[in-house]
């Protein structure tokens, strides 16, 4: 599977993107606004995100931020299992080991992924070396 890219700014509106269930990574290289980032959040569990995967600058904020959006879509009731939002934020751990994670272990128990969106928050577009860096990954045996 390679994962298509997306490069955001800080405060860049994301684009249109069809819904389908998907595995979302998002790299923080930096900082944005709590308002920027729940927006972020929202646009990813409203266009499909049923995995999400944070590493970078303020990734457990990430994290929280889709885990709250997720939650807020089922009014903070219960979430029916093929709508429930896997997530997970690797702070303690190198962008390649955070992209082995991705690559190999991020599946939704119930719904089968159609695929996967690298979302790279920074301020140069990186789309060579992180999907390098990504494609290098999974071919390391072990993280």
């Amino acid at each position: 599977m390679r994962p298509d890219y997306l490069h955001l700014r800080p405060s860049d509106a994301p684009p249109a993107r069809s819904v389908t269930p998907y595995l979302a990574i998002l790299i923080a290289e930096e900082h944005v606004s709590d308002d920027w980032c729940n927006e972020i959040a929202n646009w990813l569990i409203d266009r499909g995100c049923l995995y999400f995967v944070a590493w970078g600058q303020d990734c457990e904020r990430w994290h929280d931020a889709v885990d709250w959006a997720s939650l807020e879509a089922h009014d903070f009731g219960d979430v029916p299992d093929d709508r429930f939002v896997m997530t997970t934020w690797h702070d303690k751990e190198s962008l390649s080991e955070a992209l082995w994670y991705a690559g190999h272990c991020a599946f939704h128990p119930d719904v089968e992924l159609q695929g996967a969106l690298i979302v790279h928050v920074a301020k140069e577009d990186g789309r060579d070396r992180i999907l390098n860096t990504f494609e290098a990954a999974q071919e390391t045996p072990t993280a």
